[in-house]
């Protein structure tokens, strides 16, 4: 029995050690990359791009490119337009976390619903009377989110 114990916490370092050991080793190979010039470093920043002509193309040229397109900001196959700062509403992100909180705890419904016939067999009413509480405190916190005008769209 005893032995059964400690091996179940040895499991645990071993989860652990992995867990620990794997960013860190992702860490120090891309360090090990930067110093053996394996992964760009830091670019730095040049003019803005000429006219296009005529004329080949040298090395420093094409280095220069290179760092330019490094540092132009890309997100989602489109360049950016307008500043990078902008105003954000905090309401939206409060209604997202509202949603995730009445969904989270709409889940956890589920189980009870899968397993309501056993456990209204060993525990009688006393069953659907938690679940009932539960839907009314969930229910009381959606009529207080309502009232204060927390769930309308701008």
């Amino acid at each position: 029995m005893g032995e059964d114990y400690f091996r179940q916490y040895g499991l645990i370092a071993v989860f652990l050690l992995i867990a620990v050991s794997v960013p860190i080793g992702m860490l120090m190979l891309s360090r090990v990359g930067t110093i053996v010039c394996m992964r760009p470093t830091r670019p730095t920043p040049t003019e803005p791009e000429p006219e296009p002509s005529d004329r080949t193309i040298n090395p420093e040229e094409v280095k220069r490119r290179s760092q330019m397109v490094k540092l132009a900001t890309y997100e989602s196959g489109m360049r950016a337009v307008g500043s990078r700062w902008t105003r954000f509403n905090f309401r939206y992100y409060y209604f997202a976390l509202l949603f995730v909180v009445f969904d989270v705890e709409t889940i956890f419904l589920y189980p009870w619903a899968v397993r309501y016939g056993v456990l209204s067999e060993t525990f009688g009413w006393v069953v659907l009377a938690e679940v009932v509480v539960f839907l009314a405190v969930v229910t009381l916190g959606y009529v207080y989110a309502w009232r204060k005008k927390a769930l309308e769209w701008v």
